[in-house]
C-alpha cells in the first residue's frame, strides 16, 4: 500500500505529521500522541503503521509553538535525540523525578555537553510537568482532533480514535474525559485522568501496560475500579515482566512480544470501535 505523508500546520491551533493511504478517500482518523521525545522517527513510524493499516493518521507536535509552528532551542529534534541517548545511559532510577540521580547522570557527561543536555532536560520537565503548560498540550491534542473530524474530506464523515504513549497515554485518557465524541482511546502506560472526570468518558478506552512499570501500574487498580463504578468500557492488558515504554523500539526496555501483541490489539480495538 502506497503511503502519502504530509506535515499540517494549523496556525493557531497545531503542527504536525500526517500519513494516510495514498489512494483512499473516506477513512477513519487516529490522533497519535506522543512520548516525551515529541514526534520524533519512531512516533512518525507508528503514524505510517496506522496508515498502513487503513487509517489517516495524525500526530501533533506537542512542543511546537501553536502559532509559529516551531519549537523552542532546547526541545529541537536534534537535541531531543540527544536527551534520549542520555536518558537510555542513565541508570534505572528516574532522572526525571529524581534530583539526584539526575546530576549523577549529569555528573558523567563531558563538560562541554553537560550545560546543553541539562537545557534540554529541564526544558522538557518544565513542558510535562507544569500545571498551566499540561492543559496547553491537551489543547494541541484537541485541536488535532477537532482537525480530522471538521476540516479533513477523508475523515470529516469518520470517528476519530487517539492513541498515545506515556504522557501521550495520558493525554488519550484525557481526551477521553473531554471529547464526548471522541470513537475510542488507547494508552500505552500513560497516567489515569484525575477522578472527578472518569464519568464524563464516552468512549471505549484500552490500556497496554508493563508489568515492571511499578509508577504507572500503582495507579491502575483505583482506574479499573472507577471505570467500573462509572459504567465504562475499559479493557486492560498488563505484560508481565515488561516495563515502561515497551512499544518504543529505540528505548532499552523495548520488548517485541509485547508490542506486536500490542499493536495487534489495538488494531482489533479499532475495527470493533471507529464503525
Amino acid at each position: 500500500m502506497a503511503i502519502a505523508t504530509e506535515t499540517i500546520f494549523k496556525p493557531h491551533g497545531f503542527s504536525g505529521y500526517l500519513a494516510r493511504p495514498e489512494r483512499a478517500t473516506a477513512l477513519p482518523g487516529v490522533v497519535v500522541i506522543q512520548e516525551a521525545w515529541g514526534v520524533d522517527a519512531h512516533i512518525e513510524d507508528v503514524t505510517r503503521r496506522f496508515a498502513a493499516a487503513g487509517y489517516l493518521a495524525l500526530a501533533p507536535d506537542l512542543f511546537a509553538d501553536p502559532k509559529a509552528g516551531t519549537r523552542p532551542a532546547p526541545l529541537e529534534p536534534e537535541r531531543m535525540t540527544e536527551l534520549v541517548a542520555f536518558v537510555n545511559a542513565a541508570p534505572a532510577t528516574n532522572v526525571f523525578a529524581d534530583a539526584a540521580a539526575r546530576e549523577a547522570a549529569l555528573g558523567k557527561l563531558p563538560e562541554a555537553d553537560r550545560a546543553r543536555v541539562a537545557e534540554s532536560l529541564d526544558a522538557l520537565r518544565a513542558a510535562l510537568m507544569d500545571p498551566a503548560r499540561r492543559e496547553g498540550l491537551v489543547t494541541i491534542a484537541q485541536a488535532a482532533v477537532s482537525y480530522l473530524r471538521e476540516e479533513r474530506a477523508e475523515t470529516r464523515a469518520h470517528k476519530i480514535a487517539s492513541v498515545g504513549f506515556c504522557v501521550g497515554g495520558a493525554l488519550s485518557a484525557t481526551l477521553a474525559c473531554r471529547d464526548a465524541e471522541l470513537g475510542a482511546a488507547v494508552i500505552f502506560y500513560g497516567t489515569a485522568p484525575a477522578a472527578e472526570e472518569i464519568p464524563k468518558i464516552r468512549c471505549p478506552v484500552l490500556g497496554l501496560y508493563g508489568g515492571a512499570d511499578q509508577r504507572i501500574l500503582a495507579g491502575l487498580p483505583a482506574f479499573t475500579e472507577a471505570m467500573k463504578a462509572a459504567g465504562k468500557r475499559f479493557e486492560q492488558v498488563v505484560y508481565d515482566g515488561v516495563g515502561h515504554a515497551f512499544f518504543n523500539d529505540g528505548r532499552p526496555t523495548y520488548d517485541v512480544g509485547a508490542a506486536r501483541d500490542g499493536f495487534a490489539r489495538v488494531l482489533a480495538f479499532l475495527k470493533d470501535t471507529l464503525v
